[in-house]
């Protein structure tokens, strides 16, 4: 699965390349991507304990996370996401609860509190939660009610 979301990513972050065939592809396959991220977005919050630094579900989650900020930096998947039904409180919640989990545990959603001696730490969730920021603005652009929300 974190395979195929990376071959996504790659073809969805291609604009130039991207027919007005494969876009209502990608449209059409935005309410699963969407779905999927919602369901499974709790498992990220899992990572924060050392032993489950390599869960799949987790990675999964990482890798529809970039693939939704991607589709959404699209104008055409923009407008379609932009209306999702509970996304975008989705991705506020899931970015309180990882700030939450950052200030309890090793931070390991931050690249900035990823770093010790000088060597960064390649942990698959670093980043995770800039990912989220960018989603947000995403969601919110030239978008009065969803930035009544936020």
């Amino acid at each position: 699965r974190v395979t195929l979301l990376e071959l996504m990513m790659v073809k969805v972050s291609y604009k130039n390349s991207v027919t007005s065939e494969e876009m209502n592809v990608f449209v059409r396959h935005a309410d699963f991507l969407a779905d999927c991220f919602q369901e499974k977005c709790g498992a990220v919050l899992k990572l924060t304990a050392a032993a489950d630094a390599e869960d799949e579900e987790a990675l999964v989650t990482i890798r529809l996370l970039d693939v939704l900020c991607e589709m959404t930096s699209n104008k055409g998947q923009l407008e379609h996401l932009q209306a999702f039904p509970g996304l975008l409180e989705t991705a506020v919640d899931t970015l309180r609860l990882t700030h939450l989990a950052g200030k309890q545990a090793v931070n390991i959603f931050t690249a900035t509190h990823a770093v010790t001696r000088q060597e960064e730490i390649s942990h698959p969730a670093v980043g995770f939660k800039s990912h989220l920021i960018r989603l947000i603005g995403n969601l919110c652009y030239k978008n009065k009610e969803n930035q009544d929300k936020v």
